[in-house]
């Protein structure tokens, strides 16, 4: 029998891990190409943050967009056609995913609200209310912005007392998350231990450092990833 052939996935960078932290655990690309796998996918980068951008949304199957320390309502000339381009990959019915950054750009695009939130850093383990499977789930996260007022016509998947709207789902290709599925403990820990201080309150960081060996749900989480975009290759 022969065998499928792969789904290309496009992964629209949208940040760089840099110094030591980049040296030791590669770009948030890698990171999403670890989660996913190279068995049923291949892969195609674009470093939207650049200014490099795919020639068409049918280069590839579909779509991710990363993390990044930028704010969506910061002025920087690449955010503009990003959010068209995230108009057109829905109007399209291309399979997109959007975490952190890529959730709240997402959310943005389609008329929903992004701020500093005023309860401060969501770092480390955090528990979700799982919307779809009615399960509390663990994930890591790593964020200060929140989408505050999500789109008038999207469904909220996953919400917590800290970030209420967690997940988002604008329509049945098109999905989003805020905690990083894609994140490792180690990459969490020494990227919560570089930022803490200046960034990350101290006792933000060592409550979260305290609590990185918790049950989590990260390989049930990339499990269901892959089955999203798998479900709707052609």
């Amino acid at each position: 029998m022969t065998r499928r052939q792969k789904m290309k996935i496009g992964i629209l960078l949208t940040g760089h891990i840099t110094g030591d932290l980049g040296e030791e655990y590669g770009t948030y690309a890698d990171m999403f190409m670890e989660l996913l796998g190279h068995e049923d996918f291949d892969y195609q980068i674009f470093p939207v943050l650049e200014g490099i951008f795919p020639d068409n949304i049918n280069q590839c199957d579909g779509w991710i967009i990363t993390g990044s320390k930028h704010g969506v309502y910061e002025q920087h000339d690449w955010i503009p056609p990003l959010e068209d381009l995230i108009r057109n990959l829905k109007a399209a019915n291309k399979p997109t995913l959007g975490i952190c950054f890529g959730h709240q750009i997402m959310a943005q695009a389609f008329g929903g609200k992004v701020e500093k939130y005023h309860g401060g850093w969501g770092v480390g383990h955090q528990t979700y209310h799982d919307l779809t499977s009615g399960k509390d789930i663990t994930l890591l996260a790593f964020h200060q912005d929140q989408v505050v007022i999500p789109p008038a016509d999207a469904k909220v998947t996953h919400t917590s007392d800290f970030c209420a709207n967690a997940g988002l789902q604008y329509s049945e290709n098109c999905i989003s998350l805020q905690p990083h599925p894609e994140h490792s403990h180690a990459f969490s820990t020494d990227l919560i231990e570089e930022r803490r201080g200046p960034i990350v309150p101290d006792e933000v960081a060592d409550a979260a450092i305290s609590q990185m060996q918790a049950t989590h749900h990260h390989n049930e989480y990339a499990s269901q990833l892959k089955a999203f975009f798998l479900s709707r290759r052609g």
